[in-house]
C-alpha cells in the first residue's frame, strides 16, 4: 500500500511539475548537423576570437587517462571544457575535441595500444551546470577526428570499460537525463567497436549507472554501481530504492544485484551514490553517499553555547528566561543585524510578534542546506568474497567530506598493488593504509578542494595524478606534496564584467573558483612563473558570482559567492563589507538564487539592486535595504533548492526607475515607477522555464528582450523574444537557431541591428535584430557561452564561457556591416594607422625569435571568390601582393607589412630621399609614409588607405 502510495505522488508530481518535455535526442542530432551547415556559410566564420584566460584557478576535471607505458603522456578530461592531452607531464597540454560534436565530458577511456580513445559524453556529476552529451565519441587516430557511435540520448555518461585484449569490446554505464527520466540510461555492451551497442542491463528510467570496475586481469568478471536519482530546479534526490551494486561474470552480459539484503550494505530509500573499485577477484571497495538520517543526540556538552537547533522546540516562556549575555553571544556570532539583540528580541517574543523558532528561521537559507542537512554522509565498505558479503571498515562517520552532497563525489581507489591502501574523493582526498579503519587528509596547499577523479601508478603506487575542480595535481610521494598542472584555459564563468580604466579590466565569477580580475591585455603564458607576479588577482573565494564595478571609481567592486552573499569591496584598502539584505525577525527568509542578480543603476552609482524573491534596492552602496517589490516569483516550491527566485535585473538606460526583473521560475515584470506597481509581461511564454536574461534596450525606451532557458527540463529549445512596448506583445526571434539553450542577448551598443548571443553550445551574432543568426567559430568552441560583455571603448566584445574561460574579439567591423555595406558586392574597411617601429624584423639576440609586426585587412564579399590584395604606393607602384580565398561574408586577412625586393627598389626610385634596408631576417618592411591596400576580384575593386606613422 506504501508503495502504492508513493508511486501515486511521484506520478501526481510529474504531472503537476513536467510541464516542459524534454528534447528528443534526435533533435539534438539535427540541430548539430544545422550548426555544422551554418559554420560553412556563416557571414562571420572569420571573426578571430582569442582566449585571454585565465587559467591558473582551472576548471572542474571528471577524468584522467594515463599511458602506463609512459607516465608522461595523458588525457584530461574536463565537465565542460573538452579532452586535452600533454605529452610532458603536464607542463603543456592541447585540446584534442574542439572538432567534435561536444566538448562536454563525462568519462574517458583509452586504448593505448591502438590509440583509440572513448569519450562519454556529459557530465556525471549531476551539479547545477553537468551539460549533456550527445552519446559516446571515438576517435581512432588519437583524437584528429571524432565520431559520434551512439547511444544519443543518453545524456550522461558514468564510465567506459575496455577489454584490455579485444579493444573492440566495450562496456558503458549510462548515467542517464538529469532533469527527466528516460529509457536510454543503465549498462551498454558493444563487441564491434561501437557499431552495434546491446543493453544488458536497465532498472528503471530514473535509475542509471553511475561506476563500473572490472576485476585486474579477468575482463569478465566486474561490477556495476546504480544510482537512483531525480534532479529538479528545486530539489534534487540523490537515493533511492534503485540504486545499489551489480555484478557481472560474463563481461556484462548479464548481471545480479549483490547489495540485498542480509549482504551488509545499505538497502531501501536511503541509498545514494556508489563508487567502487576493485583489487581482485575477492576484495572490493566501494564509497556510499548514505542518504539516511543520523540518529538524534540528545546530550549536549557542557558549556556549550546555543545553536539554531534549540530555538526550533524553545517556548516563549523558556526563551524568556535566557541569560542576555549567552543570548547576545548567539545573535552576535550569528550575524544578526545590530537591531537584534537579547533585550529587544525578548520584547518581541514577549508581545507574540515573534516566536523563538523564527530565530532558526532567520538563519536558514539554500546555502546552509548543504551543510546542516543530518545525512550519515560517506561510508567505505569492504567485500573480501566477492560481493557475497559487506562490512563497513571504519566505526565513527566520515565527516567533513560529503556533507550533504555526495553526489558530487562518491569516487573510491585502491592500490593496485597493496589491498589494504585505499582513496575516498570529497571536499577533501583522504587516503587509508589500513582498509579504512583510519582516515588521514592529502589534501594539500595547493590542492584544490571537491575532487573527481585519482589514477594511481601501478608501477609506482607512490605517483598519484588527481583532478578536481581547480584542476590537475600530480604527487610522487603519495599525497604528501602536489603540483599543479593548470596549463590550459578552462575556466567555468558564471558571470564577467569590465570598468574603463587603461587598460581595462576584465572580472569573472567561476564555479567554485572564486571571483578573479586582471587586465584585458594580460599575457597567458608561462613568464609569470619567472617574475612571480600573476596578471589575474582573485578578490573573492567560494562560487564567484556576479560583479558590479562602480564607473566613478573602478577600486568599488560589488560580488560575492553563492545565493546572495555579496560584499562591497574597496580594493585601495582591501576592505570588505557584507551587503546582503536581510528580512525582518518573523518575516519569511528572503530567496536568493545561486547566481543572485546584482545591477548598479546606470543613472546613480550609489543605487544598487539585488534580486531576492523579492526586489532589494539601497540608496547607499548596500549599506541599507528596502524591498520595493512583492514576491515576484510564483512562490517558491518545497525542495532543497532555492526556487522561486529571480534570476535577471534591467533597468532601462532611459529612465530611472523603469525595471524589468525574470525569474527562475518562468515570470517577468516590469515596473515603471521605482517599484511603486508591478506587471506582470510572462504570460505568453511558455510555462515554468529559467528566465536567463531581461534587457531594457539602450536604443529604444520601450524595447525589452527575453530569453529563457529550458536546460532544467532538459529542453534545450531556444527561447528568445523582444517586445517595443514594454512587454505587453511579444515577438519570437529565434528564427534559424539550431537547438542550444539560450544564456544571455546583448544588445552592440553602437548598432541596434546587431544583437549577441549566448547559447549552451555556442555564440551567435544578428544583424537584423534577431532576423537570421550567424555563427561565430573562428578560435571558439562549441562550448556554453554564460555571460557576454562590450567594452564600447575599446570595441571590444568578451565572453564568459563555461568550460574554456574567456574569449574576445574587436567588433568595430560588426558594427559598421549595415545594409549598405552588405548590399555590394565588395567593401573594404578603413584600418588604423601604424606606429612604426625599428625593431621590426630584429631581435637583441640572434637566438631569440625576431620581432614581426601584423596587421589586419577586413572586407566583405558577397560571393565566394579569388581575391587578390596589393600594397601600393600612392602613385599606384606595387610594393606587395598575394592572393587569398575569400568567403561570402567578413574576411581578415592577415598583412606582415613586409615589401618585396621589386617593391623596395620601386619605393626608392619613387622617392630617391628613402632608403630602405634589409632587417636582420631578411625581409624589407615599409617606412613611414602613405600607402593604400587594394583589394579585387574580377570587375569589383576597391582601395583604402594604409598609413604608417
Amino acid at each position: 500500500m506504501k508503495i502504492f502510495i508513493a508511486s501515486f505522488f511521484l506520478f501526481l508530481s510529474s504531472l503537476i511539475y513536467s510541464q516542459q518535455p524534454a528534447i528528443h535526442a534526435d533533435a539534438v542530432q539535427k540541430g548539430l548537423l544545422n550548426k555544422k551547415e551554418m559554420k560553412e556559410t556563416s557571414l562571420v566564420q572569420h571573426v578571430p576570437f582569442i582566449n585571454i584566460g585565465p587559467t591558473v584557478m582551472s576548471g572542474r576535471v571528471v577524468d584522467v587517462a594515463v599511458n602506463p607505458d609512459n607516465t608522461t603522456e595523458f588525457y584530461v578530461g574536463y565537465a565542460s571544457g573538452g579532452l586535452w592531452h600533454t605529452i610532458n607531464n603536464g607542463t603543456t597540454f592541447e585540446p584534442v575535441m574542439d572538432s567534435a560534436e561536444t566538448i562536454n565530458v563525462g568519462d574517458i577511456a583509452v586504448d593505448w595500444k591502438n590509440n583509440i580513445i572513448w569519450v562519454g559524453t556529459g557530465e556525471n556529476n549531476s551539479s547545477r551546470s553537468s551539460y549533456a552529451g550527445v552519446g559516446i565519441l571515438k576517435s581512432d587516430d588519437g583524437g584528429k577526428t571524432w565520431k559520434n557511435v551512439g547511444l544519443t540520448d543518453t545524456h550522461h555518461i558514468g564510465r567506459i570499460i575496455i577489454n584490455p585484449n579485444n579493444p573492440n569490446e566495450v562496456v558503458v554505464g549510462a548515467t542517464g537525463h538529469l532533469y527527466s527520466s528516460n529509457e536510454e540510461r543503465g549498462i551498454y555492451k558493444t563487441t564491434d567497436g561501437g557499431k552495434t551497442w546491446q543493453k544488458t542491463l536497465f532498472i528503471d528510467n530514473q535509475t542509471g549507472i553511475i561506476d563500473l570496475a572490472v576485476t585486474p586481469n579477468d575482463f569478465n568478471t566486474m561490477y556495476a554501481s546504480a544510482w537512483d536519482k531525480d534532479r529538479k530546479a528545486w530539489n534534487f534526490r540523490g537515493n533511492g530504492l534503485g540504486s545499489g551494486i551489480y555484478k557481472s561474470t560474463d563481461a556484462g552480459l548479464t548481471w545480479n544485484k549483490i547489495s540485498i539484503k542480509g549482504s551488509g550494505f545499505p538497502t531501501g530509500e536511503g541509498v545514494g551514490r556508489i563508487g567502487l573499485a576493485v583489487f581482485d577477484k575477492n576484495t572490493i571497495y566501494a564509497v556510499h553517499d548514505n542518504q539516511y538520517r543520523r540518529e538524534k543526540s540528545t546530550v549536549k556538552k557542557e558549556g556549550a553555547g546555543l545553536t539554531k537547533e534549540d530555538f526550533k522546540t524553545m517556548s516563549s516562556e523558556t526563551f524568556l528566561k535566557l541569560e542576555n549575555k549567552k543570548l547576545n553571544a548567539f545573535l552576535k556570532t550569528n550575524g544578526f543585524q545590530e537591531k537584534y539583540r537579547a533585550d529587544n528580541v525578548k520584547h518581541l517574543v514577549r508581545s507574540g510578534t515573534v516566536a523563538p523558532i523564527d530565530l532558526a528561521k532567520y538563519l536558514e537559507n539554500a546555502n546552509s542546506m548543504l551543510f546542516d542537512t543530518p545525512v550519515v554522509g560517506a561510508e567505505v565498505y569492504r567485500s573480501d568474497d566477492g560481493g557475497k558479503s559487506w562490512q563497513k571498515t571504519h566505526t565513527d562517520y566520515i565527516d567533513d567530506l560529503f556533507y550533504s552532497y555526495g553526489y558530487y563525489f562518491a569516487q573510491i581507489q585502491v592500490n593496485p598493488v597493496n589491498k589494504d591502501h585505499i582513496y575516498i574523493s570529497g571536499v577533501p582526498i583522504l587516503k587509508s593504509k589500513d582498509a579504512g579503519k583510519t582516515f588521514k587528509n592529502i589534501n594539500g596547499k595547493n590542492v584544490h578542494a571537491d575532487h573527481h577523479s585519482l589514477w594511481i601508478n601501478p608501477k609506482n603506487p607512490m605517483h598519484l595524478i588527481n583532478g578536481n575542480d581547480g584542476g590537475v595535481n600530480i604527487s610522487y610521494d603519495d599525497g604528501e606534496h602536489w603540483i599543479k598542472a593548470n596549463q590550459p584555459s578552462v575556466g567555468q564563468f558564471y558571470a564577467i564584467n569590465i570598468d574603463y580604466e587603461k587598460p581595462y579590466n576584465v572580472y569573472g565569477g567561476l564555479q567554485d573558483n572564486g571571483v578573479w580580475v586582471g587586465a584585458h591585455t594580460a599575457k597567458e603564458d608561462e613568464e609569470w612563473h619567472q617574475t612571480g607576479h600573476y596578471p589575474w588577482e582573485s578578490i573573492m573565494g567560494g562560487d564567484g558570482m556576479q560583479i558590479q564595478i562602480d564607473n566613478r571609481d573602478a577600486n568599488i567592486v560589488y560580488t560575492g559567492f553563492q545565493f546572495g552573499n555579496y560584499f562591497r569591496i574597496d580594493r585601495a584598502t582591501n576592505e570588505q563589507t557584507y551587503i546582503q539584505p536581510k528580512h525582518e525577525l518573523g518575516e519569511s527568509p528572503y530567496r536568493f538564487n545561486w547566481q543572485t542578480p546584482i545591477l548598479l543603476s546606470s543613472h546613480n552609482q550609489d543605487i544598487l539592486y539585488v534580486g531576492g524573491n523579492k526586489l532589494m534596492r539601497s540608496m547607499n552602496q548596500g549599506d541599507d535595504w528596502v524591498a520595493i517589490s512583492n514576491d515576484l516569483t510564483t512562490g517558491g516550491k518545497k525542495g532543497n533548492v532555492a526556487y522561486g527566485t529571480l534570476s535577471s535585473i534591467s533597468e532601462s538606460p532611459f529612465q530611472f526607475g523603469l525595471i524589468y526583473t525574470g525569474s527562475d521560475d518562468g515570470l517577468v515584470y516590469v515596473t515603471k515607477n521605482s517599484g511603486g506597481s508591478w506587471n506582470k509581461i510572462s504570460d505568453s511564454f511558455p510555462k515554468d522555464l529559467w528566465v536567463s536574461r531581461v534587457i531594457a534596450s539602450s536604443h529604444k525606451k520601450e524595447r525589452v528582450y527575453v530569453t529563457l532557458n529550458g536546460y532544467r527540463w532538459d529542453d534545450f529549445t531556444p527561447y528568445i523574444y523582444v517586445s517595443d512596448d514594454y512587454g505587453q506583445h511579444w515577438k519570437s526571434i529565434a528564427n534559424n537557431l539550431p537547438i542550444a539553450a539560450i544564456n544571455v542577448i546583448k544588445e552592440d551598443p553602437e548598432n541596434e541591428n546587431v544583437l549577441y548571443l549566448g547559447t549552451d553550445n555556442g555564440a551567435y551574432v544578428s544583424f537584423d535584430k534577431g532576423g537570421v543568426w550567424q555563427v561565430f567559430s573562428k578560435g571558439l568552441p562549441d562550448v556554453a557561452v554564460h555571460d557576454i560583455v562590450i567594452q564600447p571603448e575599446a570595441k571590444d566584445l568578451l565572453l564568459g564561457t563555461h568550460g574554456r574561460s574567456i574569449y574576445t574579439t574587436n567588433i568595430e567591423t560588426l558594427q559598421t556591416l549595415n545594409d549598405k555595406v552588405m548590399s555590394k558586392a565588395l567593401h573594404v574597411f578603413e584600418m588604423p594607422a601604424i606606429k612604426w617601429s625599428d625593431r621590426w624584423g630584429v631581435s637583441w639576440s640572434k637566438w631569440m625569435t625576431p620581432n614581426k609586426p601584423e596587421t589586419t585587412i577586413k572586407y566583405y564579399i558577397s560571393n565566394t571568390v579569388d581575391v587578390l590584395v596589393k600594397i601600393t604606393t600612392e602613385e599606384g607602384k606595387v610594393l606587395q601582393e598575394f592572393s587569398t580565398k575569400g568567403d561570402k561574408g567578413l574576411n581578415y586577412v592577415t598583412y606582415d607589412l613586409t615589401i618585396t625586393e621589386k617593391g623596395k627598389n620601386a619605393l626608392e626610385k619613387e622617392y630617391p630621399d628613402e632608403e630602405v634596408s634589409k632587417r636582420k631576417n631578411g625581409k624589407y618592411y615599409l617606412p613611414v609614409g602613405n600607402y593604400q591596400i587594394v583589394i579585387s576580384s574580377g570587375k569589383n575593386s576597391e582601395k583604402i588607405n594604409l598609413d604608417v606613422k
